[in-house]
């Protein structure tokens, strides 16, 4: 026996349960790429990336992973290493370009064709409904997150879409970072004050949360 394959100590007899889903994760700007493709509308990272200065080398989320062209294949890759489980976040602004209205069919349909992968990969899809790329559209309209409308809105397009993209799913990623680090560039400085005033704020983003 070897250190490659030495039990832990007190590991033995150890395992996971039945029915533990062995998933990976991603997020929509980190991966799919394709970020003015198919009527998707621009999002507050878009604009943040392509300000220049703002990220180091300029890097920006424009090609990530590629994943929106190459969604088969990752699936692919992960039933090979045994994935049953897969946490994606849908891109609001893919969806609804500015922020409301209707859907946009392209946007949707990249995501109706995810799951369908998954789900013939014997991959449970489990989509988080936002995941910080809110439309620019909506913060320049509603300052963001800063408003009671603008987290109203959000509940009821994500009821209008939650139930489409698998039985598994999040409102909202990261809530303990995005609340205290601000809703677009880094720390407005609302989310924090908020925070520390207490509860009784009735900070709007709290609703999304829940």
């Amino acid at each position: 026996m070897n250190a490659s394959t030495a039990a832990t100590p007190g590991s033995a007899g150890r395992g996971f349960p039945e029915g533990f889903c062995r998933g990976v994760a991603t997020s929509a700007y980190q991966v799919e790429g394709a970020w003015d493709e198919d009527g998707k509308g621009e999002s507050i990272w878009d604009r943040f990336a392509h300000t220049p200065g703002k990220i180091k080398n300029d890097d920006t989320g424009d090609v990530a992973n590629d994943h929106y062209h190459r969604c088969a294949e990752d699936v692919a890759l992960m039933k090979s290493i045994g994935a049953t489980a897969y946490r994606f976040s849908i891109s609001w602004p893919r969806i609804f370009p500015d922020g409301t209205g209707q859907p946009n069919p392209k946007g949707a349909g990249f995501y109706s064709r995810l799951v369908d992968e998954l789900l013939a990969a014997g991959i449970e899809p489990f989509a988080t409904l936002y995941h910080w790329d809110l439309p620019l559209a909506l913060q320049d309209r509603y300052g963001g997150w800063q408003s009671v409308t603008q987290a109203g809105q959000a509940l009821a397009l994500f009821r209008q879409t939650g139930d489409q993209y698998g039985e598994g799913w999040a409102l909202a990623g990261l809530a303990e970072c995005q609340a205290p680090l601000g809703n677009y560039e880094p720390a407005r400085g609302y989310a924090l004050q908020a925070l520390e005033a207490g509860p009784a704020t009735g900070d709007p983003t709290v609703p999304t949360y829940a």
